[in-house]
């Protein structure tokens, strides 16, 4: 995985509630085993009209909005526990994902995938859908190590949680397997004292 401690970037405002990991990524392209590709089907039902043409009014498609945040209503990834969801978040190239409320499937497949869900209050979010709609140049930065999310040149700013073993993980580009790597000296002093 990729290593993450700050980000700066606009943010791209999804101001809707209740989006369910089929929405994120329709079962019917869930065939792949690849992570790679799935971002081209990201949101497909909502990108693009039945018969495939491009639905301008939906806001991944709005040249306005550009970023690797998606600013995203309450209760975002509800719904079944598929990991493509992430894997298409990631695959559009969306680092990081804001919302007031996360499903926990969702939110620990995010972390597992290298994708930083931020819980924010909801009076937060509200400003920041303000912020964002109104002037889409606003800039955003995410301080992991600190746990902290702000708006630039403004003072929005919130702190949010995380577990302390994800953001070890994200920190250091870690999956599980690399962080118990991490510990591998660590790891057979300790069975060397218990023989």
């Amino acid at each position: 995985m990729e290593k993450f401690t700050k980000l700066q970037s606009r943010a791209i405002p999804l101001s809707i509630e209740n989006v369910d990991t089929d929405q994120i990524i329709p079962a019917r392209f869930l065939k792949a085993t690849d992570r790679k590709g799935f971002g081209d089907n990201v949101f497909r039902d909502w990108r693009y009209h039945k018969d495939g043409t491009v639905n301008t009014d939906f806001v991944l498609n709005n040249s306005e909005f550009s970023g690797s945040i998606l600013v995203a209503g309450d209760n975002f990834g509800c719904g079944s526990s598929r990991e493509h969801a992430a894997w298409a978040i990631t695959d559009y190239g969306f680092k990081v994902v804001v919302s007031s409320f996360f499903a926990d499937i969702f939110k620990g497949n995010a972390l597992n995938n290298g994708l930083l869900p931020i819980q924010v209050s909801k009076g937060f979010l509200s400003d920041l859908f303000e912020k964002i709609e109104s002037n889409p140049q606003t800039e955003m930065e995410v301080d992991l190590e600190n746990q902290t999310i702000s708006v630039k040149d403004s003072t929005l700013s919130e702190d949010f949680e995380i577990d302390a073993y994800k953001k070890t993980c994200l920190i250091n580009g870690y999956d599980d397997i690399d962080y118990l790597l991490s510990k591998k000296a660590e790891i057979e002093a300790f069975e060397k004292q218990s023989v």
